[in-house]
């Protein structure tokens, strides 16, 4: 049952994409800088930053409409993507992006004003012609790596959203905030694998259960799939203090 809840959250949030498509643009963010406004985009971030210090990137599991649009692609290719360096690709991405928006604000002018409404039609993302242009070139952006490489690709290597929330864990765990995490007691496992071929992140869980270190994964959504897959309950969501 919860994993048909969470599909269908992610269902609606990728079907509401057109009208929140802004509010998770990091050109927004970039553009507002300039004119020393805090945008839709810069809120949502701030406030993954804030709550993954709890939650971790259950965002990513349950909400996230890129992440729905890729599910929806494991339909097509479901076989797990290559760990390692390629995950590095996402930061390196990140870091170049925030010292953009930090430069262009040093350099943008006017009095610093908060719009969360900006560059949209009273709340809308994509209200224009040329705004479905932009939309469709996200949605190319964010599909054809999971078509090529497999399950939930771009989130593994482009995401713009995901080091946010491993930054905000990070931060979490080092303040001692009890956060969510999925936890394992490798003793009961009988390593079928069934966690693993439910992953939606193509992550080798019965290899994390039994070397322990599933809760330290910055790659695991917390979508509870290997949870609800395992037989003998070798896995449970869990606040943890670390």
């Amino acid at each position: 049952m919860r994993q048909k809840i969470r599909k269908t959250l992610l269902l609606f949030s990728f079907l509401l994409f057109p009208i929140t498509i802004w509010y998770f643009s990091p050109y927004l963010i970039i553009q507002a800088a300039a004119e020393h406004i805090i945008n839709g985009s810069f809120i949502v971030f701030v406030l993954m930053l804030i709550l993954s210090m709890v939650l971790g990137r259950a965002w990513c599991g349950y909400l996230c409409p890129a992440g729905g649009l890729q599910e929806c692609a494991a339909m097509i290719k479901d076989k797990p993507v290559k760990q390692g360096k390629f995950n590095l690709i996402k930061y390196v991405i990140w870091t170049v992006w925030i010292i953009a928006v930090i430069t262009t604000f040093i350099l943008g002018k006017n009095d610093v004003t908060i719009n969360p409404f900006y560059m949209t039609d009273h709340g809308i993302s994509v209200s224009q012609i040329y705004s479905y242009i932009i939309y469709y070139g996200v949605i190319l952006l964010l599909v054809l790596p999971a078509l090529i490489h497999g399950k939930r690709a771009a989130c593994h290597y482009i995401c713009w959203m995901a080091p946010f929330m491993v930054i905000g864990s990070s931060v979490g765990r080092f303040l001692h905030i009890p956060q969510l995490h999925i936890e394992a007691d490798k003793d009961k496992c009988i390593n079928c694998g069934r966690c693993s071929k439910a992953c939606p992140m193509g992550l080798d869980v019965k290899k994390m259960v039994a070397e322990g270190v599933n809760s330290k994964c910055t790659e695991c959504t917390l979508c509870g799939a290997c949870v609800d897959e395992c037989a003998k309950d070798v896995l449970k969501y869990r606040f943890v203090w670390r």
